[in-house]
C-alpha cells in the first residue's frame, strides 16, 4: 500500500477532529510507508501533533505537511539523536499549545492502536503520582524473521510499576519539564535515563495491560540484529557510567556481559544457553547468548568514547 493510499481516506476524517488532552510528538527519519501509517493513526485521535524529522531524504517532510501536521526539521549540523528529536517536539508543543498537561511520544515506525490514548489518559488521571504510562508494543510481522520475533518478545514487558518505558509512551508534561526532558547527547538508552531522573523526583512509571502501538522493525538481516545489540551494549555501558552508583543491577549486567563474551568462557556457552532456554525458550536463548558479542562491542565503543549514532535500519 502506498503512502497516498493510506492518506486519502484520512484527510476528510481528520478535518472534523477536535483536540484531545494530549499532544503527540512523532519522530522519524526515512520511514517511508511506515511513517504514513504512524501519522494517520495519530491524527485519528487528535489534531494536536507535531512531526520532527532528522534529516530524511525521502518524502517524509512532504507527507507530514500534506496531512496538515506541523513539521520541525532538525539542523543537520548537530548530531541526530532520538532524544534530541523528542525534545524538539516537546518544546514545540510547549510553545504552541502551552496548556497541554500530557504529551505522547511515538516513533515513526510505529502505528498507534485505537483506544490506547483513552486507556493511558485514564491511568494517569487515576494515579496523580504516575509520570508516564506505557502499554504493549507489538511487532507487526513477528513471523517474518527471527529478529522480528525477538523484538516482539522484548516488547512484552511486565504489567505494573516499572523502572522505565520505551520510545512510545504518554507522559505528564510537568515532570518532563522539571527534569529538562531527554538527555540529547545519548545515542541510545535515553528513555531509561529520563525515567531514572523522573523517579528520583518522586514520580512513578506504570506499564498497563493494554495494546499501545504496532512496531515495524523490518529486520531481515543478521547485520541489523547485530547493530541493534551493539547499540544496546553502548547504552548499558553509558548508563553504568551515568547512574551506576547504587545500581547493582547495571553493574552485574555489564560485568556479566564482559565475562561471558570472553573466548575463555565460550566452551561454557551451552550452560548459559540452557539456563536462558528454561526461562525464555530456544530462540531467545540462542540470540541472547550470541548477543554477548555485539553487546561487548557496544560497551567497548563507549569506553573508547566513540560516541556516534549506531543505526541498524
Amino acid at each position: 500500500m502506498t503512502a497516498l493510499n493510506v492518506i486519502a481516506p484520512v484527510l476528510q476524517e481528520h478535518a472534523g477532529k477536535v483536540d484531545r488532552a494530549a499532544g503527540f510528538v512523532i519522530i522519524g527519519r526515512n520511514e517511508g510507508a511506515r511513517l504514513a501509517q504512524s501519522l494517520t493513526s495519530v491524527i485519528g485521535e487528535t489534531n494536536c501533533a507535531v512531526y520532527v524529522d532528522s534529516g530524511s531524504t525521502d518524502h517524509s517532510v512532504a507527507l507530514a505537511s500534506s496531512l496538515g501536521i506541523p513539521v520541525v526539521e532538525l539542523d543537520p549540523a548537530i548530531p541526530f539523536t532520538a532524544a534530541r528529536a523528542r525534545n524538539a517536539g516537546l518544546f514545540w508543543l510547549q510553545q504552541n499549545h502551552p496548556g497541554l498537561d500530557y504529551v505522547h511520544f511515538i516513533d515513526g515506525d510505529c502505528e498507534l492502536v485505537s483506544g490506547w490514548l483513552s486507556a493511558a489518559l485514564a491511568a494517569l488521571e487515576a494515579e496523580p503520582d504516575i509520570a508516564a504510562v506505557c502499554g504493549r508494543r507489538r511487532e507487526r510481522q513477528p513471523e517474518a524473521s527471527p529478529y522480528n520475533a525477538l523484538c516482539d518478545a522484548e516488547w512484552n514487558t511486565p504489567v505494573g510499576l516499572a523502572e522505565t518505558c520505551g520510545g512510545d509512551a504518554l507522559f505528564r508534561v510537568a515532570p518532563l519539564m522539571a527534569v529538562g526532558g531527554f538527555s540529547e547527547s545519548l545515542i541510545a538508552g535515553e528513555e531509561p535515563d529520563l525515567c531514572h531522573r523522573i523517579r528520583c523526583k518522586g514520580w512513578r512509571i506504570r506499564r498497563i495491560d493494554a495494546d499501545m502501538t504496532v512496531h515495524d522493525a523490518a529486520m531481515k538481516r543478521f547485520s541489523q540484529w547485530w547493530q541493534r545489540n551493539r547499540r544496546s551494549g553502548f547504552a548499558t555501558a553509558e548508563a553504568l557510567y551515568l547512574r551506576g552508583t547504587g545500581n547493582p543491577r547495571l553493574r552485574r549486567e555489564v560485568v556479566s556481559n564482559v565475562v561471558w563474551a570472553l573466548p575463555l568462557l565460550w566452551p561454557l556457552w551451552p550452560l548459559l544457553w540452557t539456563r536462558i532456554c528454561l526461562r525464555c525458550g530456544p530462540l531467545q536463548a540462542s540470540f541472547l547468548t550470541l548477543g554477548k558479542l555485539p553487546h561487548l562491542q557496544g560497551q567497548v565503543d563507549y569506553w573508547r568514547k566513540r560516541k556516534r549514532l549506531i543505526e541498524y535500519k
